[in-house]
């Protein structure tokens, strides 16, 4: 494995307690306005704007935000329709703030379970109200984490073949030939070194506890990589990363901000 960063020129992550957001606007102007406004707020930083509802569904995926701000409408599809696609594809989810210059979209808004509402223009006393309700509403959820791990269940079977679908054949291979997998829509495909398919397990969690914990790492939401088959870290935006494969396509995937302090230890960089 190679990489093009030392430890020495990684620059720090966030620093503890800050809230990371994305703002989706279709116009310009509300975006540079938001931005305006939230940079002026302590313990925010914006990772990326996106101009319309598929640009934002991907920054999300990518970037993984503690905190989304959608415009209500926008062309191809709208906020309510980013928060509704985010929820098919399962996984946690960010918070979301709507924003618009409509009232009368507030009852869909809540029912989607928004954070927040906003109505433009947004005034900056209301924003820091918002943010401040985000910040609450993160560190409850933190709280709440180490509950859950108390009395874990006890560890599945770690399988060492999988079965993947390819071409209507049921297909047998050795875990450790799995390169990585992706969800996309409730599905799931393995690539491994021979070929790609699809897999019969439900969701990314499913098929990690079923797989040797010190091969197999979640780098992101939608990803499962085999570490063995990671063939170059390549730095990103933001002191973030990629990871290379060692598949035919030399598929990069990124790894999100809260995987990139495993990554840095893993290698060393």
């Amino acid at each position: 494995m190679s990489h093009g960063l030392s430890s020495a020129t990684v620059p720090l992550g966030p620093s503890l307690g800050t809230v990371t957001a994305l703002i989706a606007d279709d116009e310009q102007l509300a975006r540079d306005e938001l931005s305006y406004l939230l940079k002026d707020l302590p313990g925010i930083e914006i990772l990326e704007t996106a101009a319309n509802g598929l640009e934002a569904l991907d920054l999300v995926q990518q970037l993984e935000p503690d905190l989304v701000f959608l415009d209500v409408q926008m062309p191809g599809l709208d906020g309510m329709g980013v928060i509704r696609r985010l929820r098919e594809r399962g996984g946690p989810l960010p918070h979301f703030v709507l924003t618009t210059a409509y009232e009368h979209y507030a009852i869909e808004a809540f029912r989607l379970e928004a954070l927040d509402y906003l109505l433009k223009p947004v005034e900056k006393e209301r924003l820091a109200e918002t943010v401040a309700r985000a910040r609450r509403a993160l560190e409850d959820r933190s709280a709440s984490e180490p509950a859950k791990r108390a009395a874990p269940p006890p560890p599945p079977i770690q399988r060492t073949k999988l079965l993947v679908k390819n071409n209507n054949r049921n297909l047998i291979v050795d875990a450790q030939d799995m390169i990585y997998a992706t969800i996309d829509d409730g599905l799931i495909t393995v690539v491994t070194t021979q070929f790609e398919g699809q897999s019969n397990y439900r969701t990314i969690e499913e098929l990690q506890s079923n797989l040797d914990p010190n091969l197999f790492w979640r780098v992101h939401r939608s990803f499962l990589v085999n570490i063995n088959r990671i063939k170059e870290v390549v730095p990103w935006f933001k002191s973030s990363f990629q990871l290379k494969m060692d598949d035919k396509k030399q598929t990069e995937i990124p790894v999100s901000r809260i995987q990139t302090k495993r990554l840095r230890e893993l290698l060393k960089i």
